[in-house]
């Protein structure tokens, strides 16, 4: 029962995660900057989860040593700041197609840090097999029948930064899940992910007025940002790289594109065409086979 928990709340995670794309772009609609959202979002997050861990024993601001602390550091950048600026600042250079397809091959580059590091969660040939096809799904997903890419070096490459950050971000979670709880870590990274926002504030220091942000709306819609999709899902997804391992938590990242797409159809009115239907299906195929092994040794 506890693996099927398991999948199905990783699973979730990731719809949520694929219906953030609405929500962003409601506020972008509403005068808010990508930067204005991922700090809003975060802030809420991180009063939350420290309201949360104050009311427990023992409360601790620190990690054991420094070399861990910089570890919470690295989670912060890898999972926060610079992998949403990335991702964001892509867009403005690129297609959000090409942008969405590259940084969702990101299971793929963590599958390969993650074999590098740690001979126990290397691959099978049948793994990697599994791990490609739902690349391949993802590609179909995102390209909808119009198998034409349109090359932007700048954005392309913010893009692929962002797909490494998360890499690493995963990479970076399976010692710290090891040494700390799943409060902690989720914690510390909305503290660095703030904390390391700051240079772009320098450069940066417009805020959008206090009547933008206090528009009933806009705060429904930064509530849901910051409450669930940061807070409970950033929990959530430690608890889930901790209990099926990082390679076949951030295998369920191929699913957003797909949950991108039925949102933008129920709320956007965009249609579901037979390529959709077909890349979804890759998908599911793949990630069987990219869980191959975890399945036998259940």
């Amino acid at each position: 029962m506890k693996p099927f928990v398991c999948h199905l709340v990783a699973f979730l995670v990731v719809v949520v995660w694929g219906s953030t794309f609405v929500f962003t772009k409601l506020l972008l609609l509403a005068g808010l900057s990508p930067a204005h959202i991922f700090t809003l979002r975060f802030i809420i997050a991180y009063a939350a989860l420290l309201c949360i861990a104050a009311c427990r024993r023992p409360f601790r601001w620190f990690a054991n040593n420094i070399r861990d602390e910089l570890l919470m550091v690295g989670l912060g950048l890898a999972g926060g700041s610079l992998y949403f600026l990335a991702e964001n600042a892509a867009m403005y250079y690129t297609t959000t197609t090409n942008t969405s397809l590259i940084v969702c091959l990101c299971p793929l580059f963590a599958a390969l840090f993650i074999s590098l590091f740690y001979k126990e969660e290397r691959l099978r040939g049948i793994q990697i097999a599994g791990s490609l096809l739902a690349a391949v799904g993802v590609a179909i997903v995102e390209l909808n029948g119009h198998f034409v890419l349109h090359l932007s070096p700048m954005g392309d490459t913010l893009a692929f930064v962002a797909c490494i950050c998360w890499a690493c971000y995963s990479l970076l979670m399976i010692p710290a899940s090891k040494r700390y709880n799943t409060l902690f870590i989720t914690r510390k990274l909305f503290f660095y992910g703030l904390l390391t926002m700051i240079p772009y504030y320098i450069m940066y220091p417009e805020w959008p007025s206090l009547e933008t942000l206090l528009e009933p709306q806009t705060l429904v819609e930064l509530l849901f940002l910051g409450a669930i999709a940061s807070t409970l899902c950033y929990y959530l997804w430690g608890w889930v790289i901790r209990n099926l391992g990082a390679v076949v938590a951030t295998n369920y990242v191929y699913f957003n594109p797909v949950v991108t797409i039925v949102c933008a159809w129920v709320v956007l009115n965009e249609h579901i065409t037979p390529w959709f239907l077909l890349g979804t299906a890759l998908i599911l195929v793949g990630m069987y086979f990219a869980d191959k092994k975890k399945r036998h040794i259940a």
